[in-house]
């Protein structure tokens, strides 16, 4: 398997300790240059929620965030604690917060791990690895330090509306403790929602305020696989609704909900 290759001197995020953390210039977003792109900071969320009170009999099987408010490119806390513990069911929350606001928060269900491979089935099928496929830029729309992080592989020309493509970064997730493959792909799972617009972000805004994962397997490496699909309702709500695969297959499903806001001339 293709790995995106050596690391650059700066991370996403820098360790500051007792859960706070400084963004780098690589977690700049596509929307403003004052804010930081969720998706860098989901991937520091899910580490944290699996770093809190480990448990080797449970695995991560959702993770549904919030987006609460503006995410500030300023230092930020992270806060994690049990909702409901359990001998095999666990909800667990990472909430970050800057200025005595949180602005994200993270909720996870934790579900006990057995061996159902014989019974497995269902996963649709991965499209080409990317070691196949040439590197482009995610779009001349879109800018800002995460945007010019990633290393982006499509699969085919997007379509409005629909777009599969293979993502990877060279960029630690932060600088100071393990970081998971879940918690490297988690952290580009939210650009998804840039892959395949069905307007022009010049005309249109259409930011999302969540974003739901479901795994029914635990990914592994260092590229993300995002099959994408779009679809704008008639009163100003949309939903990007998105496979995700490793270079195994498919691991799990993303949603975001979209609100729609044309911009004017």
């Amino acid at each position: 398997m293709q790995q995106p290759a050596a690391i650059p001197a700066d991370p996403y995020f820098r360790s500051l300790g007792d859960g706070r953390y400084a963004p780098t210039a690589h977690t700049e977003g596509a929307w403003a240059r004052d804010e930081q792109h969720m998706a860098p900071i989901g991937g520091l969320l899910v580490q944290e929620l699996l770093d809190h009170e480990p448990r080797t009999d449970l695995q991560l099987a959702r993770v549904s965030f919030d987006i609460l408010g503006k995410i500030p490119l300023a230092e930020f806390t992270i806060e994690v604690r049990t909702l409901r513990p359990g001998r095999t069911i666990e909800l667990v929350q990472a909430e970050a917060s800057a200025g005595g606001r949180a602005f994200l928060r993270a909720t996870g269900w934790r579900l006990v791990a057995s061996d159902t491979s014989a019974v497995a089935g269902g996963a649709p099928p991965p499209p080409p690895t990317p070691d196949l496929l040439p590197s482009t830029p995610l779009a001349t729309d879109w800018g800002g330090g995460y945007i010019d992080s990633l290393r982006v592989r499509p699969v085919r020309p997007p379509e409005p509306g629909h777009g599969e493509v293979w993502l990877g970064t060279d960029v630690a997730l932060r600088d100071r403790g393990p970081v998971s493959d879940l918690a490297r792909l988690a952290g580009l799972i939210d650009t998804a929602n840039g892959v395949a617009p069905r307007r022009d972000p010049r005309e249109w805004l259409y930011p999302n305020t969540d974003l739901t994962v479901h795994l029914y397997r635990q990914p592994i490496g260092g590229w993300l696989g995002l099959v994408v699909d779009v679809v704008w309702g008639e009163t100003g709500v949309g939903l990007t609704s998105t496979t995700l695969f490793d270079e195994r297959g498919a691991w799990g499903r993303a949603e975001q909900i979209l609100t729609l806001r044309a911009l004017r001339a």
